[in-house]
């Protein structure tokens, strides 16, 4: 699990991808956070291995004030998405510091200290503010200042992933900025993606070739980090080519007739299908059968793989890709 600090800037203004508008000045009334935020006795030590047991990836440590403007921002627009929830809650536990309390915490290093006095050690000068710690317990990322929900998903991301390992957070948010929508309040184009109607049903008839359905949504870091890569890539094209690919608004009432034959919108569908993840690829047989779903950020070679898995019919014999990937690579 990791530990998030995270700080937010003055003078916030208002358009795609930027902090919203707000008052600049304490708030009126606390601020309460959110009911899945750890009960923590702040032995960071306990948190982070309860973290690990349930299977997670890190701890977020949340520094902020209960009169913090700008922690309420982070809270009811950052937080306050299903999706960034979702993501959070699957891979990291967040524990609450008050800049100003008084309460012991009990670093990863053993060393105890008052909130303050460790709001202090790691330089929290404004609030909110957001420390990543990793499974290993060490500092993966500290994010000071509000990011707004598009680079604030792509930290959770970067973090979560591993990236951090092998790249700055800086050159993993440029990964995307090839993409001809990025960080726009659209979606991505590509010239593989069938044009509506999604009439996608192969219950009573069978198709020609297989289905993929990406799954995405607009301000999207790692939608634009996937068309800026490997949709940009030659090979892949001529993969998706050779089967239907339709592209799809998570959150959406675009109507769709399923695989299965069944009428929904696109935001009903992917709500059946449990997604909370954008981009989420879908592989579905010449049936309408689910075979295989990518729903973390993929690369080229990934991607290449997975499609002639489907292209190839390795399932068939291995319904399980990483027996497909042993067995092809003896």
């Amino acid at each position: 699990m990791c530990i998030l600090l995270f700080a937010l800037p003055v003078n916030a203004r208002s358009s795609a991808g930027q902090v919203p508008e707000f008052e600049d000045r304490p708030l009126d009334e606390p601020i309460v956070h959110p009911d899945w935020f750890k009960l923590s006795f702040l032995d960071l030590r306990e948190d982070l291995k309860d973290a690990l047991t349930a299977g997670r990836r890190g701890l977020i440590v949340y520094f902020g004030q209960e009169r913090c403007p700008y922690c309420k921002a982070l809270l009811d627009i950052n937080w306050g998405r299903k999706d960034i929830v979702a993501y959070t809650r699957k891979y990291f536990d967040v524990v609450a510091i008050d800049v100003r309390g008084r309460k012991p915490v009990i670093d990863i290093d053993g060393v105890e200290y008052d909130e303050k006095q460790f709001a202090a050690k790691y330089k929290t000068n404004f609030t909110p503010s957001l420390l990543f710690y990793d499974r290993d317990g060490s500092t993966a990322l500290k994010l000071t200042g509000y990011y707004p929900p598009y680079k604030f998903r792509a930290a959770l991301e970067y973090v979560a992933d591993g990236h951090y390992q092998k790249e700055s957070f800086r050159t993993y948010l440029a990964r995307a900025e090839w993409a001809i929508s990025f960080g726009r309040d659209e979606l991505n184009r590509h010239e593989a993606f069938a044009p509506p109607p999604y009439a996608l049903d192969r219950s009573r008839f069978p198709a020609g070739s297989p289905l993929v359905v990406f799954f995405e949504q607009r301000q999207c870091h790692p939608c634009d980090v996937l068309h800026a890569g490997p949709l940009s890539d030659r090979e892949i094209m001529r993969s998706l080519k050779r089967m239907e690919a339709v592209q799809l608004d998570m959150g959406s009432d675009v109507p769709v007739v399923t695989p299965r034959g069944r009428r929904l919108t696109a935001g009903q569908w992917a709500e059946e299908l449990g997604l909370f993840y954008a981009p989420t690829l879908i592989f579905f047989d010449e049936h309408g059968r689910e075979i295989i779903r990518i729903d973390s950020v993929v690369w080229v070679y990934r991607l290449g793989n997975v499609l002639q898995y489907v292209l190839t019919k390795g399932y068939l014999e291995y319904p399980n890709f990483q027996l497909w990937r042993r067995a092809n690579r003896e």
